[in-house]
């Protein structure tokens, strides 16, 4: 069995006018996140994991923002192209485990559903899916609430 670990990282600003999507849900804010897509910082943040670990690049290299058949796509849609690549390649997730950092909202309430979400759009048990909630402790952009991030490591294998 051949083992490969990815890190991925996904930052984006809080703006008017947007739905919050975190982990493939919709988390009720008065702000969302902008972006190409719908912005969920926690799937690309996976997405940037898997890819990482097969040594496959990056979501800007295989979503392009030039790329206009990705505005305003769901990130889940997203999730999936990769996971397919990983498939096509022979890979197996072991298991995910994200870090979202958020001063608000809080966080702690919509996590399982994040965790469904995630399996379910992989098709992976819910033991494998990991999500931690934590704030910045109010220091810089995503303490001021200008923005939220997330860190994922994935772990995959291949026979």
């Amino acid at each position: 069995m051949q083992y490969k670990v990815g890190i991925g990282y996904d930052i984006h600003r809080l703006v008017n006018e947007r739905k919050l999507m975190l982990g493939g849900i919709e988390i009720p804010y008065v702000k969302g996140l902008q972006g190409h897509s719908d912005g969920d910082s926690v799937l690309h943040a996976i997405c940037d994991a898997i890819l990482g670990a097969m040594a496959k690049g990056d979501i800007g290299e295989h979503f392009p923002v030039t790329d206009h058949k990705y505005d305003n796509i769901p990130s889940l849609e997203l999730l999936k192209k990769v996971d397919e690549l990983a498939k096509q390649n022979k890979y197996q997730i072991e298991n995910i485990d994200t870090a979202i950092i958020a001063e608000e909202p809080i966080l702690g309430p919509f996590k399982k559903q994040m965790i469904k979400k995630i399996s379910d759009a992989l098709k992976i048990d819910e033991e494998k899916v990991n999500i931690k909630a934590t704030t910045n402790e109010k220091l810089d952009a995503i303490g001021s609430g200008e923005a939220i991030a997330a860190y994922a490591v994935v772990l995959l294998s291949k026979e």
